[in-house]
């Protein structure tokens, strides 16, 4: 069974995704149902619905999503972690239709200005509270921000951080550092796991060959092992470089058959209790 470990769906009637650009090909709804074909044409059974945007909102409406799709397994969702009374507001997001879907919470730090933003003394008390709920925290940050991911996840030892699309590297411009130094020192840190997402939209979107996104693939897959690494699709943003298949396929030509189990299903399952 594979698991897609990262996908969004979005309704632009009902909320804006400030994110698009006014032109992108990404301005246009993306529903489950738009996905479910393509996913169970590339075998895919289960997947992870991921937010896109800081509303509270949005979680409410990702669990009902999940009580009704069987593709869903679980949801990652947002929450304020600077509020007061986070463990409250875990706590009632669990207690509503599609509850028992939530798996973990996510903010988008990489749109944050300071680069210690998950060190800030609110934000380590909502960490703390994601961990006593028994969620899981994914990081989705640059990789000038790493360093301050590293010392959150030694902070906070009972939490598992996972980080998404591998820290954003610069693939297009072929750079490996300072991202590997500090994406092999956030893998040192037994609490951390790394999705294989996003790559193809950190290369060069008109013309990425495999060969472009092995050296990052390798470093991940040295760095964590296969029991820390699982596939995300993070569809439809994938769309701008690849097809769903496309995203799959590759994923296949970038891990050994030996390492596949993990990375396509059974990390996922372990991790977001699915």
């Amino acid at each position: 069974m594979i698991v897609d470990a990262h996908f969004h769906v979005w309704d632009l009637s009902v909320r804006d995704q400030g994110w698009i650009d006014e032109h992108s090909p990404l301005r246009r709804d993306f529903t489950i149902e738009d996905l479910a074909p393509e996913a169970r044409a590339a075998g895919v059974e289960s997947a992870v619905l991921v937010q896109t945007v800081t509303v509270p909102e949005e979680t409410p409406e990702f669990l009902a999503l999940a009580a009704e799709h069987e593709l869903i397994a679980g949801v990652v969702g947002w929450t304020d972690l600077t509020r007061p009374d986070v463990a409250e507001e875990l706590a009632r997001l669990r207690e509503l239709p599609g509850g028992p879907y939530l798996k973990g919470i996510r903010h988008q730090v990489q749109g944050e200005a300071d680069p210690e933003w998950l060190l800030r003394a609110d934000v380590r008390r909502g960490l703390a509270a994601v961990a006593e709920a028994g969620l899981v925290y994914d990081l989705v940050v640059l990789p000038h921000q790493l360093p301050a991911c590293v010392e959150a996840a030694a902070d906070h030892p009972g939490l598992t951080f996972v980080l998404d699309h591998l820290g954003k590297p610069p693939i297009a411009a072929g750079a490996l550092e300072p991202w590997e130094t500090a994406v092999r020192s956030l893998a040192a840190l037994s609490n951390t796991v790394c999705k294989l997402s996003g790559m193809v939209t950190e290369a060069d979107l008109a013309s990425w060959r495999v060969d472009d996104l092995r050296p990052y693939a390798d470093v991940v897959l040295d760095a964590f092992g296969p029991d820390r690494l699982m596939f995300g699709s993070d569809w439809p943003v994938c769309t701008l470089a690849a097809s769903y298949g496309q995203v799959v396929a590759t994923t296949r030509e970038l891990t050994g058959e030996s390492d596949q189990q993990q990375i396509f299903g059974a990390t996922a399952t372990r991790v977001y209790d699915l």
